[in-house]
């Protein structure tokens, strides 16, 4: 479906009945990255899939997509779609579009789950990391969305998911230059938003790989240190949907249940 937003149009999909579940994508996915996992939790919930703005069949608002951005249309969605409470499941950026969000209109957040994603900003370092990015896209896109992605798994499991890692980046070779570079735009100027895990009045959790190329393991930990935010470790990278995904289904079932 799409929603007319701001000179430009949002895609969701919206199926099955009950407790809403939102599930938001990462940098350089779209709302396909949950289709194996979607099946699972429509038998009693009510699961909404969006593409973030740039990405999938979202089109661009702008040069830079900050992360406020993206809640907004996101929670132009649920407004559409009457939605007044959700289980809030973000992947990578979908996490700090989650939190944003959950920052924005706490009210209809009843469960949080940041998927191999920190409430942290970015640091120096990384800034400079996103400009590197940033210079690369506009070099050769194509190059950049290759690497990013592979890079993205434990590097043991590289070939053994070499379709599954084929088939990203044809869906991300579809993303216009300039969602790219305005969602690496976005990502560096993110606020940082941990606080959250500590005033929480709902259920949080964060999924954790231990081998994530992109996150360490021990800042993630310290980062809910002192909250209620239950953290499921698995022994892979970056992307749990793919490398871990009978154990996270089963973990997210729960957390939605809940």
């Amino acid at each position: 479906m799409i929603l007319e937003y701001k000179g430009s149009s949002v895609f969701y999909t919206d199926e099955g009945q009950g407790n809403p579940v939102v599930l938001l994508h990462g940098f350089l996915e779209n709302s396909t990255m949950w289709k194996s996992l979607v099946p699972y939790f429509v038998d009693s919930n009510r699961v909404v899939c969006i593409d973030l703005l740039g990405h999938g069949n979202t089109g661009c608002i702008g040069y830079i997509h900050s992360m406020d951005d993206m809640a907004d249309a996101v929670k132009a969605v649920f407004d559409e779609l009457k939605i007044k409470t959700c289980t809030l499941i973000g992947h990578s950026m979908g996490g700090y579009v989650a939190l944003a969000l959950a920052e924005k209109h706490p009210s209809f957040i009843s469960g949080l789950c940041l998927m191999n994603s920190s409430a942290l900003d970015d640091n120096a370092e990384r800034k400079i990391n996103r400009d590197r990015a940033i210079q690369a896209v506009k070099k050769n896109h194509k190059t950049f969305i290759s690497m990013s992605i592979a890079n993205l798994f434990a590097s043991d499991n590289r070939e053994r998911f070499s379709k599954e890692i084929e088939f990203i980046k044809q869906e991300a070779l579809k993303m216009p230059i300039q969602g790219i570079i305005a969602a690496l735009e976005g990502m560096k100027v993110r606020l940082n938003r941990e606080s959250i895990f500590q005033k929480a009045n709902f259920n949080t959790m964060m999924i954790i790989g231990r081998k994530d190329p992109v996150l360490e393991y021990n800042t993630l930990i310290n980062l809910v240190h002192n909250s209620t935010t239950k953290i499921v470790e698995f022994p892979d990278g970056h992307m749990s949907h793919i490398e871990n995904k009978k154990e996270l289904t089963y973990k997210l079932l729960h957390f939605i249940e809940k």
